[in-house]
């Protein structure tokens, strides 16, 4: 065991934690008083939620032996035994296998935790997290595994994924579309503005975000390495373009300029390069981050001429910017960057590579889409998604917490 590596792993764990309470905050200011609390909530309890599980048996199933065919693993590794032996396709690691568990552990959590914004001011607590458990179980762990796992279908057939733009952000964004079309719009939604409580509490979440990405793409190096100090650099150099990118786009459509769509265009482009981030150079990665913040600031105002009410924009930055990572990972990908990885169309190797990334991206849409939808009406179907009107008028923080924000004491009103 490589102690720097090693050192190194945890430490972007921890960051890639702290990324969930920042995205509290980025979703916190951006819906209405009545509701922070609960959307605050919703990302808190997956960290307790998810860790328990992934502990427990889901970690086995994400990373354990292969059960067969590349589709799932075992409960080789359940309750976390039999960590001394290694973990099955990572011939190479010089890091604890307990530090790899942990370190995915904090993706597992932030990719339940991005759904939630999906469904503000509308779902049932308890019954988010029913489907939380569900969804880990049976969405999450099985494309985990065959992307993440060296002993994946995907994997094995030479998927490229760094940290995981099929995993994580192709995967979050296509579930939360699948949740919001069975549980429904907001009553009122589009015609009543529905407009941020707090701008700065969503540009404060957005730059925790921004911070924990360093762990989020340059720790999956899992090392402290070359590779990670390019997956460093890619990350600022997207999340840079991406800002200028989706304010070019609001400049033009527009005419104006705004904080919110800067911290949005800035997210868009670290979702883009999360695929990319170790395998592409510098002046690619300025690329993709500039295409991911024009494409994802179209695809959030595509919801209004289809109807669909994903709150927070999920789909239109997690999901698009998923599928603008992958697709371009396809071309600029380069062995010169990670002689593990593979080299793409403009760097001589052909359309191979591009085709194996979009039966990726394909793959990760159809099934987290499919799969969340059955499992988003199997609960609506029992014990119920949506609150009633009432509860929805209300707020969720009453109706589901019993708290508030802020306090109307001194006479005050909060919109």
């Amino acid at each position: 065991m490589n102690t720097g590596d090693t050192a190194w792993v945890l430490a972007s764990a921890a960051l890639v934690l702290f990324m969930t309470p920042g995205l509290a905050l980025f979703y916190g200011g951006m819906v209405r008083s009545k509701g922070v609390l609960a959307v605050m909530m919703q990302s808190f309890i997956c960290i307790g939620v998810v860790t328990v599980l992934w502990a427990t048996f889901a970690f086995s199933l994400a990373f354990g032996p292969d059960a067969g065919g590349g589709m799932i693993g075992t409960f080789g590794l359940a309750g976390l035994g039999h960590m001394v032996h290694g973990l099955p396709g990572y011939h190479d690691l010089t890091v604890s296998p307990l530090a790899v568990m942990v370190f995915q552990m904090m993706f597992a959590v932030i990719t339940a935790a991005l759904i939630s914004g999906g469904a503000v001011d509308r779902i049932r607590f308890p019954a988010f997290v029913v489907f939380i458990v569900l969804w880990l179980v049976l969405v999450y762990v099985p494309l985990a595994h065959w992307v993440f796992s060296p002993t994946g279908w995907l994997a094995q057939r030479g998927v490229l994924d760094f940290a995981g733009g099929t995993v994580v952000e192709i995967n979050s964004g296509f579930s939360t579309l699948a949740l919001v079309l069975v549980l429904g719009r907001r009553r009122g939604w589009p015609r009543e503005p529905m407009p941020p409580h707090s701008v700065p509490l969503s540009l404060l979440g957005a730059g925790i975000l921004w911070f924990g990405w360093f762990g989020f793409n340059a720790g999956s190096a899992l090392g402290a390495n070359d590779v990670a100090v390019h997956a460093f650099v890619n990350t600022q150099l997207a999340a840079a373009a991406g800002l200028l990118g989706w304010l070019l786009f609001e400049s033009v459509k527009e005419k104006v300029a705004t904080t919110l769509g800067a911290a949005s265009g800035a997210v868009a482009g670290m979702v883009a390069i999360t695929p990319c981030a170790g395998y592409i150079g510098a002046m690619p990665a300025l690329l993709v981050g500039a295409v991911a913040g024009i494409v994802c600031a179209l695809a959030v105002r595509l919801k209004f001429k289809l109807r669909y009410d994903d709150s927070l924009d999920v789909l239109g930055v997690h999901g698009v910017g998923g599928i603008v990572g992958m697709v371009l990972l396809g071309f600029f990908a380069s062995r010169a960057i990670d002689p593990a990885g593979s080299n793409g169309l403009f760097e001589g190797g052909g359309l191979h590579l591009v085709g194996i990334e979009l039966l990726a991206t394909v793959v990760a849409v159809g099934f987290c889409f499919v799969m969340t939808y059955l499992i988003a009406k199997a609960v609506d179907l029992t014990i119920g998604l949506r609150v009633s009107a009432d509860q929805e008028f209300e707020g969720l923080d009453l109706t589901q917490h019993a708290e508030t924000a802020y306090s109307m004491a001194g006479g005050g009103h909060i919109g």
